[in-house]
């Protein structure tokens, strides 16, 4: 195991004082699970993965503001939501072969769970979590930086067209942080020629978030409704009135 754990403090990038962080950001419960009750319970990644996320989404945010300052504050959002997925960050752990060296129970290893999306990026978070915890936030800023971030944010141009792209995306993952129903999408009206038909679709969140797009295109409709019940939902954590824009096509 020790030689294994220095071989992936090499991908790292990073080498620790205190290897046993590292040990348990790789250790998952079912793990812990076959080995009886005597192994304490917090010897697994979840509380470093809690952690973990919050760095990442500090880090992130710190670094977007900072090379991007003529951005949004939606574009902004749109811009972290993309770099702190389980999507990208999945990607992330697969190109540091934390897989290889990930401590699961014999039922998790049958199922998949070394490449299985989730677990991995929760994994990657408890890493964050573990080199924070060594080595302080700097440590943690370098390898995210270097790791995770790279070439994700790109230029002004590029955040720009992820967040044309992912509208839906951040709205999903926006529910999810605050705890509220997944976002519903309904086709309401279908109008036009066959060669040129309009559709407008209604995305929903619970009974208090409502909103209307349409496009040449379902999958246009769905994200312009997703942009607009974004916009929406901003101007409800701010306590401020939705503009227009924030209802367009509400209806």
């Amino acid at each position: 195991m020790k030689s294994g754990i220095q071989a992936l403090e090499g991908k790292l990038g990073y080498q620790f004082r205190n290897q046993a962080l590292l040990v348990r950001a790789l250790t998952h419960r079912s793990w812990l699970s076959e080995r009886g009750s005597s192994v304490p319970e917090n010897s697994d990644n979840e509380q470093l993965e809690f952690l973990g996320d919050s760095i990442l989404g500090f880090v992130v945010s710190e670094c977007l503001v900072r090379q991007h300052p003529l951005l949004r504050e939606g574009q902004l959002s749109q811009g972290k939501a993309h770099v702190v997925s389980a999507t990208h960050l999945h990607r992330c752990a697969a190109d540091l072969g934390l897989g290889d060296h990930l401590l699961l129970g014999r039922g998790e290893e049958r199922n998949g769970g070394r490449e299985r999306k989730t677990l991995l990026a929760n994994a990657l978070e408890a890493v964050i979590a573990a080199i924070h915890m060594d080595g302080g936030i700097d440590a943690a800023r370098s390898f995210i930086e270097e790791h995770v971030l790279g070439t994700a944010l790109g230029d002004t141009e590029h955040l720009k067209s992820i967040g044309l792209l992912n509208h839906k995306s951040v709205l999903h993952e926006k529910a999810h942080a605050l705890g509220l129903p997944t976002p519903r999408y309904e086709i309401v009206e279908t109008s036009g020629p066959e060669h040129a038909k309009v559709f407008t679709i209604e995305a929903s969140i619970g009974e208090r978030f409502r909103t209307r797009g349409s496009g040449s295109s379902k999958k246009a409709a769905s994200q312009q409704a997703a942009q607009l019940l974004l916009e929406q939902m901003n101007f409800a954590e701010k306590g401020e009135p939705a503009t227009s824009a924030g209802y367009r096509a509400a209806g």
